[in-house]
């Protein structure tokens, strides 16, 4: 009789576990508006061999809405883990967030085709072998210069790319239900979000250029090599973020750094200009300010639902104020000027 208690007792112990584990990543918060669509954006390669990429998705924060945490590439927390992502689940009245996790075999993400090797089943991206993880470089993308464990099977669906459709699983959204073996991975032993990636969606929540409400869907940073490493815009060129909240603000650094250098180069052109009697008159007269030129280069164009970013009206400004000075001072006719001062100045 005792035995039979003490197994009953273990049986309860383990059953409350299992229940709290799966509780832990299937609830979440929930919403009444729909996730965007899942925008289209190019996948950066793998920078670190071992690191396994993690598809962008919609997050939700209560003061702006939904805001896009960019995909990037991560240091698994054990060897042998694979990643499944978090997905929006729709019940006929709210929107739930279920959190993404580790585990030996990948789960149900709500049959949500991500791309990367995420095609709503599974994952086709690539394979533990031992304590090295393979990349099928027919469906991700990968630095073969740092990354040497590689295979090619072509046989899966090849979806590098996002293309746009719908977020979330329910009615309205994707029809999927879990099939036995991703029922059977929900069971197993998993580990949470790691820090780096918790840290990652801090950050996007606080890049107001990262918020639908902003951006109509299309962040400015789809992607990203690494966490804190370097941004990718949807068409993965390096991507350019206003820095009103902090986001990528080396990028703005550098920015200003390489406007206040063309202009001290532009104001060192026209103090030799001045020694050589070539006067500053004419060539406002001929030529446009070199720098506004600069502050349109593709680096500082804002972005789509963005401000135009402060640097530019500062620069500008400046600019302004050195050609007033330029006028103020006595103009002389000069009817030759020297082909050679003009081209300084483009």
């Amino acid at each position: 009789m005792k035995k039979i208690v003490k197994m009953l007792m273990i049986l309860l112990i383990v059953s409350l576990t299992a229940i709290k584990t799966y509780a832990q990543i299937s609830i979440g918060i929930s919403v009444r508006l729909a996730p965007p669509a899942l925008p289209t954006y190019t996948q950066p390669p793998c920078p670190v061999d071992g690191y396994l990429w993690t598809p962008g998705y919609w997050a939700y924060n209560e003061d702006g809405g939904y805001y896009w945490v960019p995909g990037v590439w991560v240091a698994p927390p054990r060897h042998g883990y694979l990643w499944t992502p978090g997905y929006w689940g729709y019940d006929g009245a709210i929107y739930v967030y279920h959190e993404g996790y580790w585990g030996r075999h990948i789960g149900f993400y709500g049959g949500v085709n991500y791309g990367g090797g995420y095609i709503g089943t599974g994952y086709v991206g690539g394979r533990w072998s031992g304590n090295s993880f393979h990349y099928n470089t027919a469906v991700v993308n990968v630095n073969t210069t740092v990354v040497h464990n590689t295979y090619v099977n072509k046989t899966v669906i090849n979806n590098v790319t996002v293309n746009n459709h719908t977020s979330f699983n329910g009615p309205g959204g994707v029809a999927a239900k879990p099939r036995p073996e991703e029922q059977a991975a929900a069971r197993e032993q998993h580990v949470q979000p790691t820090n780096e990636q918790l840290t990652h969606r801090q950050v996007a929540g606080k890049d107001r250029s990262q918020f639908a409400s902003v951006n109509n869907g299309r962040p400015a940073t789809a992607a990203m090599n690494k966490v804190n490493g370097k941004r990718f815009n949807p068409e993965g060129h390096t991507a350019r973020v206003s820095a009103a909240n902090g986001a990528n603000d080396n990028a703005d650094r550098n920015q200003h750094k390489q406007a206040d250098n063309n202009n001290d180069r532009t104001a060192a052109k026209q103090d030799g200009a001045d020694k050589t009697g070539s006067h500053e008159t004419a060539n406002n007269t001929a030529e446009k300010p070199h720098h506004p030129n600069a502050g349109n280069a593709a680096g500082n164009r804002p972005n789509e639902g963005s401000n135009r970013q402060p640097a530019q009206n500062h620069h500008s400004n400046t600019n302004a104020a050195r050609q007033h000075e330029q006028h103020a001072a006595p103009a002389r006719q000069h009817e030759n000027a020297k082909p050679e001062e003009h081209e300084k100045h483009r």
